[in-house]
């Protein structure tokens, strides 16, 4: 099994694999010409070749940060608002009509709680999900093999440590269900 096929299974780890260091160094050249290009269909293009899906009417408003942004699928009609930070050791799946505010942080990328863990250099990921319609407030974490709910609200600056269910809204670190919509 390659480092790749491990990182994807959710197993452990080794981020300095040469064929994961290649992918990431395609993915920050191609997120400095996202960054710096001003053409919005140009902007579309590169979105296009970093990312594994992006729907029709989807907009990512730069700077916008992630790992490889192969394993992010973005739905149509979503908006990312900016600095929005995914790091995409495994699949990240954005649903359509999603609104996603500034500053938020999605991370698939996690490490071993043991210090002797942590201590290999070996990491693990798992997949995150947000549902058709939700919406995550500015400055929101979603952590590692979170599921966001179809209709969910995630309140500003929330910690999305497990999943939500739908048609909810969740506020607070951790985030905890306030109230169903």
């Amino acid at each position: 099994m390659t480092e790749r096929e491990r990182m994807l299974a959710g197993e452990l780890y080794d981020p300095g694999d040469p064929e994961l260091q290649a992918a990431a160094g395609r993915s920050r050249a191609l997120l400095r010409a996202f960054a710096g290009e001003a053409d919005r269909h140009r902007r579309r293009e590169i979105l296009r070749d970093l990312l594994g899906g992006l729907g029709e009417g989807a907009v990512v408003v730069p700077p916008f940060f992630c790992d490889y942004g192969e394993h992010i699928e973005i739905g149509a009609r979503a908006f990312l608002n900016t600095n929005c930070v995914i790091l995409d050791c495994n699949r990240v799946v954005i649903g359509d009509d999603v609104l996603i505010g500034p500053a938020v942080q999605i991370y698939a990328a996690t490490h071993p709680v043991e210090p002797e863990g942590r201590l290999t250099g070996r990491e693990y990921a798992l997949p995150v999900s947000v549902g058709d319609g939700a919406w995550i407030g500015g400055g929101a974490i979603l952590g590692p093999g979170v599921t966001v709910g179809e209709g969910a609200t995630v309140g500003a600056g929330s910690v999305v440590v497990r999943d939500v269910p739908p048609r909810t809204v969740v506020v607070g670190n951790p985030a905890r269900v306030v109230r169903r919509v």
